[in-house]
């Protein structure tokens, strides 16, 4: 018989994903709660757990898995479904030590020295900021995700702007999360500090990386790492490209830092992902979080370049097998996942039809095309973009080499035709 597989939150792209992947036709995929139902002008934790936990109930048949790919509340609700249900996975507060980036510096603090100097302030802090810490710094709610509020700023105008930018628009965030902090028991620090505050920390600068892995029977397992490359003059991401450039002794020392990070959290049977940044003129490695996921972005990259999408580790894991993540097995030598992005608000009137986006794959190979917008949407009204710009559409392509990447790239982009008017 299949395994029944929930998915909680699955989106039509991720379950082509998962039907793709070598063993699926021994798993039957179930959806769990749709995207939509989760990621709501308002997200309710209670509610949408207590959603979840009586379609499970009503389920007639074992329950032999429950996986999900996006960040919070997904990424927060699975443990707390897992241990419910008797499932395998790391605990709710090992995932909590990830999720609330204050209590994540404070467990880097006591294994590694890889880190920016940070604080910790009210948003409704009116002076400047914490004790110690030199401008340029970024200010962020302790939870968000995709780098919504996170907000780089150079002095004290800018910094309390932020905070004022953070206070008007965090609740969508900070309020369910605060919910979830009720379900483990918490250091009093972090206690304390609940989900509205805000971390300060000192920029950190060079060349963005994610060190991908997972932890099985208590041995940490890297099988990618990833690079993050930023449009020109923004700190919005232009694509993820995979395998990294980076020197091999680097990547060598983000395999050491994740290696003893995974292992003080605890993280068993789960997979993770860690983002670094590594400065070329001083050498110099600094991490800049670790959550406890994989990246659904980096599926069709692992798979275009490896023979397997990240997703398999997830599922094998949470099934109770050991992943055996493949390596240069796919049939391209490089791959990335691209943003079409657009950096002043509007109001989209027309997007690709389907008929023009299979047209567009159909001419460029090994391409996969995902908007992320609808006609009608006002750009700037829209949850999970980051502070900087507004994505459009998502490109996942292999190719040969980079130049073979960038070229395709730009063949695709410019056959989107979008129309969106301006707005002041």
């Amino acid at each position: 018989m299949p395994k029944n597989v929930f998915v909680l939150g699955m989106d039509e792209h991720n379950r082509q994903v998962l039907e793709d992947m070598p063993g699926a036709a021994d798993c039957a995929f179930h959806q769990l709660l749709t995207f939509e139902e989760i990621y709501r002008d308002e997200i309710v934790l209670d509610q949408l757990l207590a959603q979840a936990q009586r379609q499970l109930d009503s389920f007639d048949g074992p329950i032999d898995a429950i996986i999900g790919f996006w960040d919070f509340p997904i990424s927060t609700m699975l443990p707390l479904l897992r241990k419910r249900y008797g499932l395998p996975g790391a605990r709710p507060e090992e995932v909590l030590m990830c999720e609330h980036k204050y209590w994540s510096r404070l467990v880097q603090q006591q294994v590694i020295e890889e880190y920016p100097a940070f604080g910790l302030v009210d948003p409704d802090h009116d002076g400047g900021p914490p004790e110690g810490l030199r401008y340029p710094m970024w200010v962020k709610p302790v939870k968000s995700f995709a780098s919504v509020l996170a907000i780089g700023v150079n002095d004290d105008e800018a910094f309390q702007d932020a905070l004022s930018t953070i206070r008007a628009n965090m609740d969508w965030v900070a309020t369910p999360f605060e919910a979830l902090l009720k379900y483990v028991d918490l250091p009093a620090e972090i206690a304390e500090a609940g989900s509205r505050a805000c971390l300060v920390e000192e920029a950190i600068i060079g060349r963005q990386v994610t060190v991908e892995g997972y932890r099985y029977e208590g041995k940490v397992v890297l099988y990618g790492v990833v690079d993050s490359v930023c449009y020109d003059n923004s700190p919005s991401f232009l694509r993820y490209q995979y395998p990294s450039s980076l020197p091999e002794p680097v990547i060598e020392r983000l395999e050491d830092i994740s290696d003893r990070l995974v292992r003080a959290i605890g993280l068993e049977r789960m997979t993770f992902n860690i983002e670094y940044f590594w400065d070329p003129g001083t050498d110099a490695v600094a991490l800049l979080e670790i959550n406890s996921r994989h990246s659904q972005s980096h599926a069709e990259l692992f798979a275009y370049v490896d023979g397997m999408a990240n997703h398999a580790a997830m599922l094998r894991l949470a099934l109770g097998q050991d992943p055996r993540f493949p390596h240069r097995e796919g049939p391209y030598a490089v791959a990335a996942k691209w943003f079409v992005r657009r950096f002043t608000d509007g109001v989209v009137r027309r997007i690709p039809t389907p008929e023009e986006i299979e047209a567009i794959q159909h001419i460029v190979p090994g391409t996969t095309i995902e908007l992320t917008v609808h006609q009608g949407d006002r750009l700037s009204e829209l949850h999970r973009q980051d502070n900087y710009s507004y994505q459009l559409a998502s490109v996942y392509m292999g190719a040969d080499d980079e130049a073979e990447l960038t070229a395709k790239f730009e063949q695709v982009v410019a056959a989107l035709q979008f129309e969106i008017d301006n707005v002041d």
